[in-house]
């Protein structure tokens, strides 16, 4: 992680990367914002692991695509630092010095080329993230989204069995982010902390687990209505 430390040199350095984002028209500019830091990092994706441009700010995480040389990039994503959480990960074979970042809308793995990089990176994010909790700006009790296990893991639905071909793709539950069959996730539902907004795949198990927690929510045996509050907070 390249580190910055001049306010002047910070300033210049946020136009630069607002530049390096145009057309997208990102605004990074804040008052009192600084960008702590900033380096390349590999994101696992869906199918594979890519090269994403990273910068760590005071206060928000942002990410994108690089395009040219390390010096354009697209496809801008940001997330407030106060509504992340950080899960160190053990090495693999395929991927080492990596972690989960989550948040309430996304949650994915990074890896860093050395173990000192990853550390780096944690403890910056974790600094800025205590500097955050003593200004009270950190929000309480957040659920974060299900990190998607990759493609190349599954050669077969996680729920029923069946093999993956052509012609039997596979899909991604946005609760549990398991890799399933077409038939196994034909359930649509509103995952809030993903998008209140936009009825999202879900695989046929976290269906079952929504409408029995719905049944219990509309009254128990004996009619009366039950408290969200009693009934277990974890829906995944």
């Amino acid at each position: 992680m390249d580190a910055l430390v001049s306010k002047d040199e910070n300033r210049q350095r946020i136009r630069e990367v607002e530049n390096a984002f145009s057309p997208s028209g990102l605004q990074l500019s804040a008052p009192d914002r600084l960008l702590i830091g900033e380096g390349i990092l590999m994101k696992q994706s869906r199918k594979k692991w890519e090269q994403k441009m990273f910068f760590l700010f005071s206060d928000i995480l942002v990410y994108g695509s690089i395009i040219v040389n390390n010096r354009w990039y697209k496809k801008p994503k940001i997330f407030p630092l106060n509504e992340i959480k950080l899960e160190d990960m053990e090495d693999f074979e395929d991927a080492k010095h990596q972690w989960l970042i989550c948040s309430p809308h996304k949650s994915f793995h990074v890896s860093a080329s050395s173990d000192e990089e990853k550390k780096a990176w944690m403890e910056h994010i974790e600094d800025c993230q205590h500097s955050l909790l003593q200004e009270q700006v950190l929000q309480p009790n957040l659920t974060f989204a299900k990190s998607w296990i990759p493609d190349h893991a599954a050669q077969k639905c996680m729920r029923c069995l069946i093999t993956f071909t052509t012609t039997n793709r596979r899909h991604h539950c946005r609760k549990c982010g398991f890799v399933v069959c077409n038939w196994c996730s034909k359930g649509r539902a509103l995952i809030q902390h993903i998008d209140p907004n936009k009825p999202l795949r879900i695989c046929k198990i976290c269906e079952k687990a929504d409408k029995d927690k719905n049944f219990r929510l509309r009254g128990g045996s004996d009619g009366s209505w039950v408290d969200s509050e009693e009934l277990s907070s974890s829906d995944e």
